[in-house]
């Protein structure tokens, strides 16, 4: 895939393009509205391959629940190891500007196999849920009160840290605007244990000497809309003295995670960062951290 067709793709999902206009640019660069097509379907996600865990898997329980937020209940999916004989830490996973979904439902899940409690709140609970159709949830989430948001995903937080399922350690991972998000868990609360954004947008340099937990960040090589911000934020963060670890996977594109978009996936550098991530979480999260 082009790398201009992937960047006019990551125009359109994060800086609210016009789909029209979207759609007439791509048939441009394609060399017709046939060829836009066509290409069209490697660039968006395909929730039908959202099952590296599947949803019945055996070794996990699953169930909706909600939780109270700023001001109303939010929607979450709650993922514990069946053969738990005890509680576990926590991790929330925060979705991305799609919502929560398959993919993310399936990102939880595999938390759970590897020995904690995860929970994904649907931040689009204010707004009556995530929708089926993408580009509705992304106009949604551009919608959102930012400061509302903060508040629903501290008490995720809050939430899970006196779930009794949990030992009370708690970690997050957010991708993409969730991303984004985990950096703000990061700068607002003083009970969050360790935070891993995936290519998120950093918080102002401000608020990085209020940052308590350590931080895991991974940042695409090609992902130049975000990383514009980094050499701020990494000077911020030696300034105030926080515990971080930074990895670049160079050539490689934002959302190199998500295994539902073709185009952007990379699954040598989605491995490394989980396994990185994991080896994170359990290190900060045990009892003995």
């Amino acid at each position: 895939m082009r790398q201009d067709i992937i960047d006019l793709y990551d125009a359109y999902t994060h800086e609210r393009l016009d789909r029209r206009i979207f759609m007439d640019r791509l048939a441009a660069m394609a060399g017709g509205t046939a060829a836009a097509a066509a290409l069209l379907p490697v660039l968006q996600a395909n929730y039908a391959k959202a099952a590296i865990v599947p949803p019945d898997d055996g070794r996990v329980r699953t169930e909706p629940i909600t939780f109270q937020g700023a001001a109303g209940e939010v929607q979450a999916y709650l993922v514990r190891p069946a053969d738990a004989q005890g509680p576990l830490p926590g991790v929330i996973v925060i979705h991305e500007n799609r919502g929560l979904n398959p993919h993310i439902e399936d990102v939880a899940r595999r938390v759970a196999l590897e020995g904690f409690v995860a929970l994904a709140p649907d931040f689009l609970s204010p707004k009556g849920g995530t929708p089926a159709d993408e580009d509705q949830a992304r106009e949604l989430i551009g919608q959102l009160d930012q400061q509302q948001t903060i508040q629903n995903a501290l008490a995720a937080v809050d939430f899970l840290k006196g779930n009794d399922a949990t030992t009370g350690k708690v970690g997050v991972v957010g991708f993409c605007w969730g991303g984004g998000l985990a950096n703000q868990i990061a700068v607002n609360s003083a009970e969050v244990d360790a935070v891993v954004p995936f290519y998120g947008r950093q918080p102002a340099s401000g608020d990085v000497p209020k940052i308590r937990a350590p931080l895991l960040l991974h940042y695409a090589g090609l992902d130049e809309r975000i990383n514009a911000g980094i050499p701020d934020y990494e000077h911020a963060l030696k300034d105030a003295g926080v515990n971080y670890t930074i990895y670049m996977y160079e050539g490689v594109n934002h959302a190199f995670h998500n295994d539902t978009s073709e185009a952007r996936y990379d699954p040598a550098a989605a491995q490394l960062a989980w396994s990185r991530t994991i080896d994170f979480f359990k290190q900060h999260l045990s009892d003995q951290s």
